[in-house]
């Protein structure tokens, strides 16, 4: 189980509680849990556009300003740093009101233990996720069931490999912070059980891949759903967010460099 001290949630006043509770509600609100309602709506948008979803397509990574790729690059980069923002956040409420026992680092698994092992850890949960969530995104898409997601849109650059691998550490570090870190952490503080935390984060995660198409979401949810569970089991972030960076940088990159060949991509 996590490091998170039972005997402290106890300890918290019903005043403290609802504090916590409007406190992920707002860090939600300017994060992730933003991302979820945009993409309910995305949604509604698609299913009421006329066009099967299998013939619609989701894009990722696109460039901003084509045909200026120093321009693009700034904009890129920008994206990348504000985007980890809400993680820093997080960590920084975790240490300023209702601080875990033994510390944040210790809460979210980042003292201690073996970074190999964590790395080991990261990269077969990556496999166990990656295989067969690829051949469930085909699945998904032959059924008419999710959109072509196109992985990377960005321009022909010098610096487009470097940039969707920050990408996927920035993607990474944000949801595994936010979603699993930080949320396990506070939930569990206001006596939420450990299934509901992770059946809750899972479900927020796939809702804000639903922009996808409805393979995205359920993909996602399971996704969450092993993460929670292992998080729950390790109490260690840092095997998440090495699958999570894996898992982006090969779709990422694996997709600039393979979507020209593979049409079925």
């Amino acid at each position: 189980m996590s490091s998170f001290d039972h005997r402290r949630a106890r300890a918290l006043t019903d005043r403290d509680r609802r504090i916590l509770v409007w406190e992920t509600v707002l860090l939600l609100a300017v994060s992730l849990g933003q991302s979820a309602w945009y993409s309910v709506l995305r949604m509604i948008e698609r299913l009421t556009r006329g066009v099967p979803l299998s013939s619609q397509t989701s894009s990722l990574n696109t460039s901003v300003t084509p045909g200026r790729p120093w321009l693009d690059l700034l904009y890129q980069l920008s994206d990348i740093a504000f985007g980890v923002v809400p993680a820093l956040l997080a960590v920084l409420l975790l240490a300023r009101f209702c601080t875990p026992v033994g510390g944040v680092r210790r809460a979210l698994g980042l003292t201690g233990g073996s970074w190999r092992r964590d790395a080991l850890a990261g990269t077969v949960l990556a496999a166990a996720i990656g295989i067969p969530g690829l051949g469930f995104y085909v699945a998904m898409k032959a059924l008419g069931l999710n959109t072509t997601v196109r992985a990377s849109g960005l321009q022909n650059a010098w610096w487009v490999v470097p940039v969707l691998i920050l990408a996927a550490v920035m993607n990474a570090v944000l949801e595994e912070t936010v979603m699993v870190g930080y949320l396990f952490t506070r939930w569990r503080q206001c006596g939420v059980s450990a299934l509901a935390v992770v059946v809750g984060s899972a479900a927020i995660r796939g809702t804000y891949h639903l922009y996808q198409g409805w393979g995205g979401f359920a993909g996602n949810i399971v996704m969450g759903l092993l993460l929670g569970w292992v998080f729950t089991r390790r109490g260690r972030l840092g095997p998440l967010i090495v699958a999570h960076t894996l898992l982006d940088v090969v779709s990422f990159v694996g997709y600039a460099f393979l979507a020209p060949h593979l049409s079925w991509l």
